[in-house]
């Protein structure tokens, strides 16, 4: 499986972005994409999951109200809207794809990362 994270870049604050990660190669049957963020110097925290299957959404609290999911199937792309963005939303974003269709907040429970995208808002 290799997932392809796109779409990080600079905004001011207020401003929006868009995340994707599509998923290629051997994907299973049923899974879950999570997105993580990592801020410098701090660890790497979970931003949002989405599970294939059911279309179900989870998000931090730190980004509810704030970021939104969707997915394009043919493409198996999902895609992080991220609105009214804020300088404590910079950090690397990371997708991940789970082998199961559960969509946890805990990164070891991702069995496949993405590369990372930077996201920079400026106040």
């Amino acid at each position: 499986v290799q997932l392809q994270a796109s779409g990080g870049g600079s905004v001011q604050a207020g401003g929006s972005l868009r995340l994707s990660c599509a998923a290629s190669g051997r994907t299973p049957a049923t899974y879950a994409l999570g997105w993580f963020r990592q801020a410098p110097g701090k660890e790497r925290e979970f931003v949002a999951s989405f599970r294939w299957t059911g279309a179900t959404t989870y998000f931090a609290d730190s980004v509810k109200g704030r970021f939104t999911i969707s997915r394009d199937n043919a493409k198996s792309t999902v895609y992080l809207q991220m609105n009214s963005l804020k300088p404590e939303d910079t950090a690397v974003y990371y997708c991940a794809l789970q082998s199961s269709n559960y969509g946890g907040t805990l990164s070891h429970e991702y069995d496949y990362w993405g590369q990372g995208t930077l996201v920079t808002v400026s106040s």
